[in-house]
């Protein structure tokens, strides 16, 4: 404890407490005694405050005397109070916080309700984005850019004096920022303007403002400026973005000074209301260090960064983590060794949710954006992943699969067993298997709540679940099969995000140790680390209670950081820029730390620099080397090779942020290390006078007699062979058999044999189909394509593969029969299959271990020439015949072509569009050709008129070598699976899988026909040359069975909107997919009952040479429209991806070859309405779900200036529910550019359905400075040119006055813009459903159960995935 004389009382009751979302855990120590209280976080009829309720007993028990409820605490006799809490998070899942105002950068109002434009659940027609939590938006007249961008190929930088915040910055227009960037002052802001917007704001009873303008993590002065009129008028709290988290991003800067505003006054309210139950009413330092009578005790908070923080500076933004923290220091510190460095994955599983964590290194594993009930919070936090629901998952039999969750039962009612008539989860499963003891669970369900859990309610609740199962598949299934499927269907749905978490980091899973805590985490703990190759887990003895616990062990925190752009060298002078930087934060630190009564002795400093590659996004937070060398440099390199398997040795490494994290060492955690302990340890077996009891518990194969210890009667070196359960009344730890429990002072630790489970000894007689292992199977299938998805994004380099996830993964029959696919973009669904199909044939019996196929052609199975797709084969293990391909498809920013980006709005011929690839072999036994890589995309396609190579090409060979691995990733799981399993019951569970699939959909056009009594479906709509797609469905409702027949569609055209077949097939099997509306695996089986008829010759199924690459991104949208519109499902969305490429350079035939970039960006609109929910404004839809680029790492990286980003407003069709709306975009060149625009929906509106009105079209305008036309110029400009002397580029002409002009550019087309010329695409909203002024048919819009998921690293990764 801080030994300066404000801590006092030195030897008091310590106190920490965790108050959770059911319970709160309150530990209370004195001298060596401590003392544990449980409690429901909500009993009005008892106690209005938990933590106070707890704190109460706690005293009461050391003073040895009984103090009433509600009279205030002494704190005379209490050292400290620490706690961690779940209000924040409360607040922000029942959105019950501060009504609050959002001050932005004109142009920016909306840029909150766009976000990053993707859509949360890719397959949901009613598109769900979350809530903001502003209620009104004050849009400020100002506006900063910076001077320099990232890509610029000659690396120019501009030199400044005058700094942001002084005086000197007033006067000039350019100044430098925080973070070493040039900044130039385009407009600034009007003190009185912002007053009189503010006072309007003020006078609707808001008193909470969140500000955040355009670059002001660099330049805070504007920011500050408004925070001090709002102070002025009287708003109560104010957030400012630069002092919360100057970090770049505007988006996440904004959700997060949103969500501090939002948050912070009702947390002020709870600890007012807290404190006011002390005599005094007042705690922390300030109360401690008053020298009035009475004085009150320490009280700190913990933070969502694992660091504690004192009472009076506890804020919204970082007390969401608060609860869980606790938990993840309390494994922390007692479960890792500082010599044997072996790293641990925190396993926490509680009621309703199973939390994981990791922790390495000897340091907590953080993360800087995370998002949590639908709020993305820029800040630091524990990397903290929620993977499942936890002992409240529901248990489901849905569609020949066991389901487990994401559905919880919560604590009403509850499982089956609490006696409140509760569905069927996890818990009940445990105890009808023995894997829970009723007399070890408190007394505390039935109507007078003191009965025990009901054993014959869980029996009766899977009972039900085994006749649904033997009613819709004929299988007969006893309750414990039943059961018991169920925990190992949950365990699988566990290990997958668990595994992704650790390798997604480089990590090997392997060689952790497995830390389970939470009161469900025992029953799951050896099955969980089985899968993941775990050999040894680790119980603390006060598991059940670790969060409260850690709070004792834990830190004060001071965490400061500042923006940099410094480009990383040894060079003095950086070095020296950057320790100054350092100095003076740790000097902050040093004076809060001080202020919550540290010592200057009693603090440690972490110093981080956050540092990136130049041109890419993935920033890495490196702590300063231990051997002071101040060598980061060569930290990061080594980091980034470990987590992303390689380094770019040719780029300059930025330094984004510098970082400095105060610590203030308060209690040092005395206990030996486990490590220690088992070096020590005498072990005995125990004594079978120390069994408690016997049951007969449920392992796998059937129930064991199995001995139960009651864990207080076992003694240290205690060793216990499985089958066995310990408990007591907070835990119970099953042992399975072969596993081995230890007891330790301070832990019980379970050995897990080394040999793995051989699983592939079954017979192959008359196989029937088990559930089970079906369920299995779809989730080994689906981690297998998802695992070579997380190796592609880790070993990228491009931002379209790394931060947009532009990319598909998945696994194919030996035939090239989807098998399961994890996608991030619809379009690629079924369109993979017919690429994998085609080259199996093509390379039928001619391929060897280790060989990599490539190909991009369209008619080869290709979609546009950007995506290319390599696939690599699985070979049994004689070697002799193809079982598996293991396929990846990335979209490359550029490979050439007509224009920079590759996606020409008016290529005609193929040739056009860059490099087109039918089917070459790029590695060779293992041995990657890159010589003939280049050859492909850079060489030959400037070999055609008008046309350049790929532009980056170094990019391209990073990402096909990242694809590679992404496949050899893929064939080694696999490979695993068959090592696991055997390769009969693999190929016969990848069969089953897609039969499963093929059963939905067949049900589903049964249902449909009945719907339509028959009838024949058809629809028509056009692109916008006038060419229609025309669809007639006609379905066989006895067999399930349906053709689409696309006859009637226009022929090919000249231009480039012609769709691959391939393409019509992602579309139909994403359109039956988001008709299901049910999870249900995508492979094959999917189109087995579909007959697709379309016309040779069409726009879909153009000849080898046509022009395709709108065909992917445009007519796609439209074959979803069409299919839809047959369907009758839901008016028209968008109906168009807006596509925008900007860039200069290339190295066309004949030119000299220019340095230069390529952009590209697809631009959210309007989704359609539907029978029972309004469009969305501003997302993305159907056949994409690309993010945007941040707003201001658009202008960070690229000359350009963002006007405006903002929802077009009524632009979506009016309706009983009306459609989305589109968006505006408003982009201003800085410098002379090529800028393309391709898109549709500009001439045919987005159709209405079922009376509905049509949406908008969209419209793209370039705003360009042209010469006033006068008959004086016109005469002069006629006489020059018969003179010979005239000049093509008039508009440099200096004479005369220029006007603005706005000019329809069309749908496609492409304009060499000018320093100064602006775009404004203008995007389609989305159809409205129903007539005008009919009674609104709204369903309730279904709770997603994963909204208060702690999203960190991988959830943040998967925002945009598929997740199946």
């Amino acid at each position: 404890m801080a030994s300066s004389p404000e801590a006092s009382k030195k030897g008091g009751i310590r106190i920490t407490i965790d108050r959770g979302g059911t319970f709160t855990d309150c530990v209370g120590s004195l001298n060596s005694e401590t003392i544990i209280i449980k409690l429901l976080s909500e009993d009005p009829s008892n106690y209005s405050d938990a933590p106070l309720e707890g704190i109460r007993r706690i005293l009461s028990h050391f003073l040895q005397k009984e103090i009433p409820r509600g009279q205030p605490l002494d704190t005379s006799a209490i050292e400290s109070i620490r706690m961690g809490t779940t209000v924040a998070t409360n607040a922000l899942l029942e959105r019950k916080g501060e009504r609050i105002a959002f001050v932005t950068t004109k142009g920016f109002g909306d840029i909150l309700l766009i976000g990053n434009q993707s859509r949360p659940k890719i397959f949901d027609l009613a598109i769900k984005k979350p809530d903001v939590l502003y209620e009104e938006v004050v849009e400020v007249e100002e506006r900063v850019t910076l001077e320099d961008y990232a890509e610029d190929p000659e690396r120019v930088l501009t030199k400044v004096e005058a700094r942001t915040g002084t005086a000197e910055a007033k006067k000039e227009e350019v100044v430098m920022g925080l973070s070493g960037e040039a900044v130039r002052i385009l407009e600034r802001p009007d003190r009185e303007a912002i007053k009189e917007k503010l006072e309007e704001v003020y006078k609707k009873g808001i008193k909470s403002v969140a500000v955040c303008l355009m670059h002001g993590y660099t330049f805070p002065d504007h920011e500050r400026l408004v925070g001090e009129v709002a102070r002025e008028i009287g708003f109560e709290h104010i957030s400012l973005s630069h002092a919360l988290m100057p970090m770049i991003k505007l988006v996440s800067r904004a959700t997060s000074v949103c969500a501090d505003a939002y948050l912070t006054p009702a947390i002020k309210k709870y600890i007012a209301g807290f404190q006011s139950g002390f005599e005094g009413g007042s705690l922390g330092t300030k109360s401690v260090k008053d020298k009035g009578e009475k004085r009150g005790a320490r009280c700190e908070f913990m933070q969502s960064d694992g660091g504690l923080v004192d009472v009076d500076k506890f804020t919204g933004l970082k007390a969401i983590l608060s609860g869980p923290a606790g938990g993840v220091v309390g494994y922390a510190i007692t479960s890792y060794d500082e010599n044997t460095k072996i790293p641990v994955i925190g396993f926490d599983m509680g009621g309703t949710s199973t939390d994981v964590s990791r922790y390495g290194d000897g340091r907590y594993d953080h993360t800087f954006e995370t998002t949590t009930a639908g709020v993305t919070i820029q800040s630091p936090q524990l990397d903290i992943n929620t993977v499942a629901a936890g002992g409240g998952s529901r248990l489901f039999f849905k569609n020949g699969l066991f389901v487990v969750g994401p559905e919880s039962v919560g604590a009403h009612p509850g499982p089956a067993c609490y006696r409140k008539g509760g569905p069927a989860a996890v818990t009940d499963a445990n105890l009808f298997l023995g894997r829970l003891l009723p007399e070890f669970f408190p007394k505390i369900f039935g109507k007078n709540e003191d009965e025990a859990l009901d054993t014959e309610a869980s029996r009766r609740a899977l009972q039900e679940i085994a006749d649904q199962i033997h009613k819709e598949t004929g299988k007969k299934m006893d309750i414990d099969e039943v059961a018991y499927g169920f925990l190992t269907v949950a365990n699988e749905a566990m290990t997958r995000p668990i595994r992704s978490i650790t390798e997604a980091k480089g990590h090997d899973t392997s060689k952790h140790r497995l830390a389970t805590f939470g009161g469900a985490g025992g029953q799951h703990a050896v099955a969980i680390a089985e899968s993941l190759g775990i050999k040894q887990i680790l119980v603390h003895r006060y598991s059940s209670v670790l969060s409260a616990y850690g709070m004792a062990l834990a830190d004060v925190v001071d965490e400061r950081q500042e923006p940099d752009s410094s480009v990383w060298s040894q060079d003095s002078s950086i070095v020296d820029h950057l320790k100054q930087k350092v100095e003076s934060l740790k000097d902050k630190s040093r004076e809060a730390l001080r202020d919550q009564g540290f010592d200057d002795n009693e603090m440690v400093f972490e110093e981080y620099l956050n540092m990136r590659y130049r041109g890419t996004e993935s920033a890495l937070m490196i702590i300063k080397p231990n051997d002071e060398s101040w060598d980061f440099g060569s930290a990061f390199v080594e980091h980034h090779r470990y987590e992303f398997g390689f380094t770019l040795d040719e780029r300059d490494i930025i330094v984004d942020d510098v970082r400095v994290r105060g610590i203030g060492k308060s209690f040092q955690y005395g206990e030996k290390t486990v490590d220690e302990q088992l070096k020590t340890v005498q072990r005995t077996e125990v004594s079978p006078e120390k069994k408690h009891s016997e049951a007969k518990v449920y392992f796998e194969g059937g129930r064991l007699n199995t001995p139960i210890y009651k864990l207080p009667d076992l003694s240290v070196g205690n060793a216990i062979k499985g089958p066995a359960m310990l408990a007591d009344g907070t835990q119970t730890i099953v042992v399975t058999p072969n596993a081995t429990a230890l007891i330790l002072e301070t832990h019980v630790v379970v050995d897990l044999p080394a040999s793995a489970k051989d699983k592939s000894a079954e017979s192959m007689e008359e196989r029937e189909v088990d559930p089970i292992m079906l369920s299995i199977f779809g989730h080994r299938f689906m981690a297998i394509a998802e695992q070579m998805g997380r190796a592609l994004q880790k070993t990228s380099v491009s931002t379209n593969v790394k931060e947009r996830l532009d990319f598909s993964c998945a696994i194919f029959d030996a035939t090239g029969g989807l098998v399961a696919n994890a996608p991030h973009l619809p379009v690629h669904l079924g369109s993979m299959s017919t690429c994998v199909r085609t080259q199996a044939k093509i390379w039928e019996g001619k391929l060897k271990k280790g060989d990599v196929i490539i190909s991009n052609h369209p008619s080869y199975g290709g979609t546009h020439l950007p995506d290319i797709t390599l696939l690599m084969p699985a070979f049994s293990e004689a070697g002799d015949k193809i079982l598996f391909y293991a396929a990846s498809r990335a979209h490359h920013a550029d490979i050439g072509g007509i224009t920079a980006g590759s996606m020409p709005p008016h290529s005609r011929e193929l040739y056009q569009e860059g490099a087109a690839i039918k089917s070459e072999k790029l590695v060779s036994e293992g041995k990657f050709n890159e010589e003939r890589c280049i050859e492909l995309l850079y060489r030959e396609p400037a070999k055609y008129p008008g046309c350049s190579g790929t532009r980056t090409l170094a990019d391209n060979i990073n990402d096909l070598r990242a694809q590679v691995s992404a496949n050899q990733k893929g064939i080694s799981l696999i490979e695993g699976l068959i090592a696991e399993y055997g390769e009969d019951t693999v190929q016969f569970y990848m069969v089953a899988i897609q039969k499963n699939a093929e059963l939905q959909v067949r049900n589903l056009l049964k249902t449909v026909s009945k719907r339509f009594h028959g009838k024949e479906l058809s629809a028509v709509d056009y692109m916008d040359d006038g060419s229609p797609i025309r669809l007639k469905v006609t379905i066989n409702d006895q067999a399930g069975e349906a053709i689409f027949d696309f006859a009637g569609t226009g022929p090919e055209v000249y231009a480039n909107i012609n769709a691959p077949e391939a393409i019509s097939y992602s579309a139909i099997i994403y359109c039956l997919r988001c008709m299901i509306s049910e999870d249900i695996p995508l492979n094959q089986g999917c189109l087995r009952p579909i007959t697709v008829k379309i016309p040779k010759k069409s726009l879909l199924s153009p000849s080898d040479n046509a022009a395709v690459v709108g065909g992917n991104v445009l007519t796609s949208q439209r074959i979803t429209d069409v299919i839809f519109k047959a369907f009758e499902a839901c008016a028209a969305s968008q109906g168009c991806c807006n596509n925008l490429t900007f860039g200069f350079g290339g190295n066309v035939t004949g030119q000299k070859e220019v340095k230069g970039f390529g952009y590209y960006e697809t631009i959210a609109g309007g989704s359609g309405a539907g029978p029972y929910w309004e469009g969305t404004d501003g997302v993305h839809v159907h056949m994409t779900n690309t993010r945007i680029t941040d707003s201001e790492v658009f202008e960070r990286r690229y000359p350009v200036l963002l006007r405006e980003f903002s929802i077009r407003r009524g632009s979506g069709g009016k309706g009983q529910h009306r459609g989305g709306d589109g968006v505006v975009r408003d982009i201003e060149f800085r410098l002379p550019m090529q800028v393309s625009i391709l898109s549709e929906r500009r001439v045919y509106r987005p159709y209405g359905m079922a009376g509905g009105e049509d949406a908008e079209a969209g419209l793209n305008l370039w705003v360009r400075r042209v010469k006033k036309a006068s008959w004086e110029t016109s005469l002069k400009r006629l006489q020059a040119e018969k003179e010979g002397e005239g000049d093509d580029d008039d508009d440099d002409d200096d004479e005369g006055e220029t006007e603005e002009r706005y000019i329809n550019m069309g749908a496609k087309n492409t304009a060499p813009m000018k320093a100064g010329d602006r775009i404004i695409i203008q995007t389609p909203g989305g159809g409205g459903w129903g007539k005008v002024g009919e009674a609104k048919a709204l369903n309730a819009s279904k709770h997603d159960p994963t909204q208060g998921w702690k999203k960190g690293s991988h959830a943040a990764r998967e925002d945009a995935a598929l997740q199946v």
